[in-house]
Order: structure tokens, then C-alpha cells, then sequence
């Protein structure tokens, strides 16, 4: 068998390595390595994928969160909602921003935002709302379109984890980060779409934003050497780009294999008194970047270092809560305040999850997983 990763980029690649390697050579040849011809085909590509109208390519992830509030004008003061049950990327920019964050908590099932508690949050200075497709299902899109109209709010969809997920919104099945007034992703290597380095994207159908994004990204600057705006300087670089062009073509079965992965999973575990799956909403398909369950009555740490102990990597996303970060002292939180986040944070575990795992790896994860949980 083999070793057990929790994310296997290097099998990955060596079934596609033929076409990996022929499109970064092209663009070694070319050396056009920064906004080349690939970059403009990738963008074309993943908008034809998404069904939306813009694609602006970009640095990374968290540049597209910064980027996409910096479009909207956001000013210091602003409040900006989010969950605190996420990576530190979504609220990170917030504060970078001197705009102010403001946290809802998240349903236990599927770890999205909490949409029953969303408008209590809003105030007269909030000015946009950031879901965070958590895990690789999207949040409540068409509850949160339906508030934010009603209280015209923007949305930043950050769908980092999420790309090629779909969100049932007025009878319309739509991709994660096109729904909103912008979306944002990351191709960080270990993402569903991935590269072999920093990458990110912005999405939007709006021309005006698109126009301003394209602006932001490149030093402010539409005319070379005339910049109208502060901008900053973020760019997917082409060798990059032909990395993701080859993967976009198997994004699809990529999402199958993990919803494979995560069925068998689900069949493992299914019952069982300590272990609570992760839930399944219909209003979003799941296309599993992590596979997160919850446990109960179980020593999570001396648990995981069973598992590791039998070559089984697991990973806790995430330990604590983002209220709770010495980066967010100054903000008036508490522990308590937020206490579905809370008790998650001191229960899930995530198993390995990615596009290569066979039966063979999948049978040992669970039946050490089993073994090592007690009855």
C-alpha cells in the first residue's frame, strides 16, 4: 500500500505529467512569463467553467479577499461580516483594511454561516458580507442574496475552498463565487484546483468592477506608467496559469473521486455514537476539499497520535476560533460568544482527502479511525 498522505499532489501529477510538462515548456520557450497568452487562456477557460462573465487571475487567495473589498471601496469603519470559524485569510484582510469585523456563528452540521442569526448582525455600517464556502459546500446563498437586497450589502463569496461546488439560488443551480457581487478563490497547491505554487482568482459579472479589479491588481494602473488608483501588485504568473489550465480540464473528475472518498466515509462511520459526519445540505453539492467530522467523548489529541502512529496523517481545521486569536484581542470578544465555532473547534478532526486514494488506503483509514475511537 501506499504511504498515506493527506493531500497526494505528486500522484496527482504524474497522471497528468505529459501534459503538465508540455504546457510549462511552451511557456518556457515563450518566456513570457507574467500576463502571457496562457494567463488571458486560463481566465477564458475558467469563465466558460464558472459560467461567469470575469475572471480577473491574481496572486493568491487572500490578495483576491483584499483586492475584492478594496474594489468596493470599503473604508476604515466599515463592517464587514464574517464567520469565525475559517482560516484567518477571510478575516485577516478585514483588519488589514482598518475595516472593522463582525462575526456570526456557523451551523454544527455543515459549518457554514449560521443565516438565522445573520441580520440581527447587520447595522447601518455594515457595508458587505463575506460567506466562506467552508470545506467545499457552499453557505446558504439564497437566504444571504435575500438579505443583503433587502439591506443593499455586497457579497464577497469566499469560495477558496469550493471551486466547482454549486448553490441552489431561486431554482437555479449556480457555481460558488458567482453568485455574489464578487467571488474570490486560491489555487494554492492543496486546493481542488491547485498550483505548484501561489495563485488566486477574482470573479464577478459586473463590467465596472472588472474594469476597477483589473486596475487594483496591476499597480492601480489601466495606462502603463498612469495609475488612477492605489493598487497593489498581484499577478498569476504563466507558468502558473499553464499548470491550471491542464488541471481545469479534470476538475470535474477530481470532484468526483472526492465525493467518492467521502461516500465511503460516510458508509464507514455511518451510526456510530462518537462520530458525526459531515452534513450534506440541499441547497449545495459538496466537493469535499477536506473531509471534517465531528467526535464525541473521544481524547482528540491522544486519538490523532494513534493514527499517526499508524501512518494516518490527521489534521484539525481549525484549533481556535478567529474571536479568540491574539490577533483579534482588540475586538469586544469573548469566549462564549460564538459557541458552535467554540465547541468545533474542540471537536473536529479532518481525514485525508484528495484525488488519489484507492480502496485499499481508504479501508486502513477507517478501520484504524474505528479502531483507535473506541466503541
Amino acid at each position: 500500500m501506499k504511504t498515506i498522505q493527506m493531500v497526494d499532489l505528486k500522484s496527482q501529477y504524474l497522471n497528468i505529467k505529459e501534459e503538465i510538462d508540455a504546457n510549462v515548456l511552451k511557456v518556457i520557450e515563450s518566456s513570457a512569463f507574467i500576463n502571457g497568452p496562457v494567463v488571458k487562456d486560463f481566465q477564458k477557460h475558467l469563465e466558460k467553467y464558472l459560467h461567469v462573465k470575469h475572471v480577473i487571475p491574481c496572486g493568491n487567495g487572500t490578495d483576491a479577499l483584499q483586492i475584492a473589498m478594496m474594489a468596493l471601496d470599503l473604508q476604515p469603519g466599515d463592517e464587514v461580516i464574517s464567520t469565525p470559524f475559517t482560516f484567518i485569510a477571510t478575516v485577516e484582510v478585514i483588519g488589514l483594511l482598518k475595516l472593522t469585523p463582525v462575526f456570526v456563528d456557523v451551523e454544527e452540521g455543515t459549518f457554514n454561516m449560521d443565516v438565522t442569526k445573520l441580520e440581527a448582525a447587520i447595522t447601518p455600517k455594515t457595508k458587505a458580507i463575506v460567506p466562506v464556502h467552508l470545506f467545499g459546500q457552499c453557505s446558504n446563498m439564497q437566504e444571504i442574496m435575500r438579505i443583503v437586497d433587502k439591506h443593499g450589502i455586497a457579497v464577497i463569496e469566499d469560495s477558496c475552498q469550493a471551486i466547482g461546488a454549486e448553490a441552489l439560488v431561486n431554482n437555479t443551480w449556480q457555481k460558488s463565487g458567482t453568485i455574489g457581487t464578487i467571488g474570490c478563490t486560491s489555487f494554492f497547491p492543496s486546493k481542488n484546483l491547485g498550483c505548484y505554487g501561489d495563485g488566486g482568482a477574482i470573479f464577478t459579472n459586473d463590467d465596472d468592477l472588472d474594469y476597477k479589479i483589473r486596475g487594483i491588481v496591476n499597480h492601480g494602473m489601466f495606462t502603463r506608467y498612469y495609475h488612477d488608483m492605489i493598487g497593489v501588485n498581484s499577478r498569476l504568473d504563466s507558468i502558473q496559469a499553464a499548470i491550471l489550465d491542464i488541471k481545469l480540464k479534470h476538475l470535474d473528475e477530481y470532484i468526483a473521486a472526492r465525493q467518492k472518498a467521502a461516500a465511503y466515509y460516510n458508509k464507514a462511520f455511518a451510526g456510530h455514537p462518537k462520530i458525526t459526519t459531515p452534513a450534506t445540505s440541499d441547497y449545495s453539492t459538496h466537493v469535499y476539499h477536506q473531509y471534517t467530522l465531528r467526535l464525541k467523548d473521544v481524547d482528540r489529541q491522544q486519538f490523532i497520535e494513534n493514527m499517526k502512529n499508524a501512518g494516518i496523517p490527521v489534521m484539525i481545521y481549525y484549533p481556535v476560533p478567529l474571536h479568540l486569536q491574539k490577533a483579534f484581542a482588540h475586538l469586544p470578544y469573548k469566549k462564549g460568544d460564538f459557541p458552535v465555532s467554540e465547541a468545533l473547534c474542540e471537536s473536529v478532526v479532518s481525514l485525508p482527502m484528495h484525488t488519489e486514494l484507492d480502496e485499499e488506503q481508504l479501508h486502513y483509514i477507517c478501520e484504524n479511525f474505528l479502531k483507535n475511537i473506541g466503541d
